[in-house]
């Protein structure tokens, strides 16, 4: 059974720093596409980062680029979003996400819409204000 938990969230100032961890169990991602996800209240989900061939390739979309970055630790099975430089339009609910397919580009993993991922966790909510 895979599970993908989110923590890390809260709530935090703006120019303030979150990190965001995704534990993943059930099975060994190592090279498969991985992703950060967020919604805001009244908008779309939105794809915020991905990373793929086993940590080599990352995508970010232009709102968070520079600011945020994703990372996978393998022997742990953690997948993690440091954000740093916080404004009060990265408030939402944050998602992690993975798909057991072989990619090597970052970018083709961060053009996968929420509903292609196989694997999606519950959330964890920031605030910034």
């Amino acid at each position: 059974h895979v599970q993908l938990v989110e923590s890390g969230g809260g709530s935090v100032q703006a120019g303030g720093s979150l990190r965001l961890s995704c534990a993943v169990s059930g099975y060994t991602y190592s090279s498969y596409c991985m992703g950060w996800f967020r919604q805001a209240p009244g908008k779309e989900r939105e794809g915020v980062a991905a990373i793929a061939a086993g940590g080599r390739s990352t995508y970010y979309a232009d709102s968070v680029k520079g600011r945020f970055t994703i990372s996978q630790d393998n022997a742990k099975n953690t997948l993690s979003l440091q954000m740093n430089s916080l404004k009060p339009e990265d408030t939402g609910m944050y998602y992690c996400a993975a798909d057991p397919v072989v990619v090597t580009l970052g970018w083709i993993c961060g053009r996968k819409p929420w509903d292609s991922y196989k694997y999606r966790g519950q959330g964890t909510q920031v605030t910034v204000s």
